[in-house]
C-alpha cells in the first residue's frame, strides 16, 4: 500500500469512529463533557426545601464594606490582572466602594472582549469569556441608574461591546461541537444567563427588536427548563470546588435581575443549595463529597469551600450576628454574594447553628453520582464521605466526619473514618445511618478526646453532660456510634453485652437504645453500605434516591437559636 493510502486509511480509521460517537449526543456528552445527559427522573422527595422569610436583614455589613475597600488594594492603578476573573470583579469592587471611580470608568472604555463563551477547548481556544460577562452583567444592572458611579459612556460600552452575546437561541452545547456535546452547568448558566440579561436590558431600555424578546426567542423557556432540572435533579457539579462558586454567581444574577418567573425559579435553586449546605454543615464547617476536581481532594480545611464563602457573606448581614471572620479563600465570590439581594430562608439560618431536635437525611445525586448522608442532633453532625464512581466520575470521596460542639478548622481536629487504603477513589464511605457510622478503613480520634470508659471491644468518650460517642476499631473495620444521656461505664457495658463478638460486629450492630443495623463495609461503589435496619432490607440503590429524603422533624422554632453569634 502506498504511503498516501496508509495515511488515508489512518485518518479514516480515526474520523469514522469519532463521527459515529458525535452522532449520538448522549454518548458524546458522557465521553467529552463535564456534564450529564439528563434523561432520568428522581423520585419525589419527602423533605421540602424551606422558603419562608421573615428576618429583617441589615442593609450593610462591616464584612462587606471591608471587602469592597480592601479588594486588590495593593494593585491600585495597575490593570494587568488575569482578565477572566480578577479584572471584572476588581472593577465591580471599586465601584461598590466608590473608589477610583473615574479611573474605573476609563478602564472599562479601554476593554474589548478577550474570548468567547463556553468551555475552552481546541475548537473554542478562547473559551471562558462567560466568567467575565457574568460580572459585567452584574455591574450593568447594579449601577444602571447611578450615572455618578457608572458613567453613561462606560455603561454604553458595557452594553454594546463587552456584553457581546445577544439575540435569539438558547444553547447548552459546548461551542465548536455542532451542538453535539452539552456544556457544564456553570458555563451554561453563566453564558446563557448573561445573554438573557443583555437582551432583557435592551428591551427594558426601549428596543423593539424581536430578537431580544426572551419570551419569544427561546432564552426564557430554555433557562426555566434548566432551572427546573436543577430543582428536581440537583446539580451534576454538586459541592464543586471551584465551579459551584460560578454557578451561584450566575444564579444570583438571574434571581436579582430576571423576570418574575426567572427570579422565582432561580431562587428555588438557591434555596435548595442553601438548605443542602445547612443540612451538611455544622456551624459553618463543611466537608462533603464533591464532583470536580480531583486535585482539590488534598484540601483539609473544613471551611474552604465556596458554599461556605457565600453563606458567611450572607450571614454578615444578619441582625443578630456581630461578626463574621474573613473567608479562607474565594474573596471574589464573597464580593458577589455581598452585593446581590438574595438571602437564605429563615430555617436555613437556624439549621446551620442548631441541630435540635435532629434529623437523618439522604441527598441523591442521580445514577452516576455519590449520595450525601447526614445524621444530626443537638451538638453534633455525622457527615458521610460518599463514594467515587470511577475515574471519569470526577467525584472526590472523603472521610466520614463527626462534627462536635468544639470548634475545628482542619479534618485532623475531627473524629473521622477513612476508607480502606490511601486512595479515596477506592472508598465507599456511605456507611452512615442515624447516630451511626462504619467503614472498612481506619478510625481517627484526635488526642484531645480521651475515653471515659473502655472494655475489650469498645471505647466510650464523653463530649459533655448529655452527649457521648463510642468507637470500635479493628483491622479493616471501624465504627462510631452516638448516644445521649448515658453514663460512660453503663454504656460500655451495654454495648459489649449487645455486641460481644467482634467478628459478628463487622456485619451487625445491636444498639442499646436504637436500631439493629446490618451493613457490608465492602459494598460496591453503586450500593449503600447499610443493608438492613431492624430486619428490613434498605434501598441500597442510591442512584435512584430522591433529591432530599429521610427523617426531618418539623422544627418548632426558627432563628431562635441565634443570639448575637460571633463566628470564629
Amino acid at each position: 500500500m502506498s504511503k498516501k493510502g496508509k495515511w488515508t486509511l489512518l485518518i479514516t480509521g480515526i474520523l469514522v469512529p469519532l463521527l459515529l460517537v458525535l452522532s449520538n449526543r448522549k454518548v458524546a456528552t458522557r465521553l467529552f463533557s463535564e456534564s450529564r445527559w439528563r434523561v432520568e427522573k428522581l423520585p419525589e422527595s419527602n423533605v421540602q426545601v424551606p422558603s419562608k422569610r421573615s428576618i429583617q436583614w441589615n442593609n450593610h455589613s462591616a464584612f462587606a464594606d471591608s471587602l469592597y475597600q480592601s479588594w486588590k488594594e495593593d494593585s491600585t492603578g495597575e490593570w494587568s490582572f488575569e482578565k477572566k476573573m480578577e479584572l471584572p470583579r476588581t472593577l465591580l469592587a471599586r465601584l461598590l466602594a466608590k473608589k477610583n471611580i473615574a479611573e474605573v470608568n476609563r478602564q472599562i472604555l479601554t476593554l474589548k472582549p478577550w474570548g468567547t463563551p463556553g468551555s475552552k477547548w481546541w475548537l473554542n481556544p478562547k473559551g471562558g469569556y462567560d466568567f467575565s460577562a457574568t460580572t459585567f452583567a452584574t455591574i450593568l444592572y447594579l449601577f444602571d441608574e447611578k450615572p455618578e458611579i457608572l458613567f453613561p459612556e462606560a455603561k454604553k460600552h458595557l452594553v454594546e461591546i463587552l456584553l457581546n452575546d445577544e439575540g435569539e437561541g438558547y444553547s447548552e452545547a459546548v461551542p465548536g461541537t455542532l451542538g453535539r456535546i452539552i456544556d457544564s452547568e456553570n458555563h451554561i448558566l453563566m453564558a446563557q444567563g448573561s445573554k438573557y440579561l443583555k437582551n432583557r436590558y435592551l428591551m427594558l431600555h426601549g428596543s423593539q427588536d424581536a430578537r431580544y424578546d426572551n419570551e419569544k426567542n427561546g432564552l426564557e423557556a430554555g433557562l426555566l427548563a434548566k432551572l427546573k432540572e436543577l430543582t428536581t435533579m440537583g446539580l451534576y457539579e454538586f459541592n464543586s470546588v471551584p465551579y459551584l462558586g460560578y454557578t451561584l454567581a450566575a444564579l444570583l444574577n438571574l434571581e436579582a435581575f430576571g423576570t418574575e418567573n426567572i427570579r422565582n425559579a432561580s431562587r428555588e435553586v438557591l434555596d435548595y443549595l442553601s438548605f443542602s449546605y445547612a443540612l451538611g454543615s455544622y456551624q459553618l464547617n463543611y466537608y462533603p463529597p464533591f464532583r470536580r476536581r480531583y486535585e482539590r481532594a488534598k484540601n483539609s480545611s473544613l471551611s474552604k469551600d465556596y458554599q461556605t464563602v457565600f453563606m458567611k457573606t450572607w450571614l454578615s448581614y444578619h441582625p443578630d450576628i456581630q461578626k463574621i471572620s474573613r473567608v479562607e479563600s474565594g474573596e471574589s465570590h464573597a464580593l458577589i454574594a455581598a452585593c446581590m439581594p438574595y438571602r437564605p430562608a429563615d430555617e436555613v439560618i437556624d439549621l446551620i447553628f442548631g441541630k435540635n431536635p435532629g434529623y437523618f437525611v439522604k441527598l441523591g445525586h442521580g445514577s452516576d453520582g455519590s449520595p450525601e448522608i447526614y445524621s444530626a442532633g443537638p451538638g453534633y453532625l455525622l457527615s458521610a464521605g460518599g463514594v467515587n464512581r470511577g475515574k471519569w466520575s470526577n467525584i472526590v470521596a472523603r472521610p466520614v466526619c463527626l462534627f462536635l460542639e468544639e470548634g475545628a478548622g482542619e479534618i485532623t481536629e475531627l473524629v473521622h473514618l477513612k476508607g480502606k487504603g490511601k486512595d479515596f477513589m477506592q472508598w465507599n464511605n456511605t456507611g452512615v445511618y442515624r447516630d451511626f457510622a462504619c467503614t472498612n478503613g481506619t478510625l481517627f480520634v484526635p488526642g484531645k478526646y480521651q475515653p471515659a470508659a473502655t472494655n475489650a471491644i469498645w471505647k466510650v468518650y464523653l463530649v459533655n453532660d448529655t452527649l457521648s460517642f463510642a468507637t470500635h476499631s479493628a483491622e479493616g473495620f471501624a465504627i462510631i456510634a452516638l448516644f445521649r444521656n448515658r453514663k460512660p461505664r453503663d454504656l460500655a457495658d451495654q454495648l459489649i453485652k449487645n455486641n460481644p463478638d467482634p467478628k459478628k460486629l463487622q456485619k451487625k450492630f445491636h444498639s442499646p437504645v436504637g436500631s439493629f443495623l446490618e451493613y457490608d463495609v465492602n459494598s460496591p461503589n453503586d450500593q449503600w453500605v447499610i443493608t438492613g435496619v431492624d430486619g428490613q432490607p434498605t434501598d441500597r440503590d442510591f442512584g435512584q434516591w430522591p433529591l432530599i429524603n429521610g427523617e426531618y422533624p418539623i422544627r418548632k422554632s426558627v432563628v431562635s437559636t441565634i443570639n448575637t453569634i460571633e463566628s470564629n
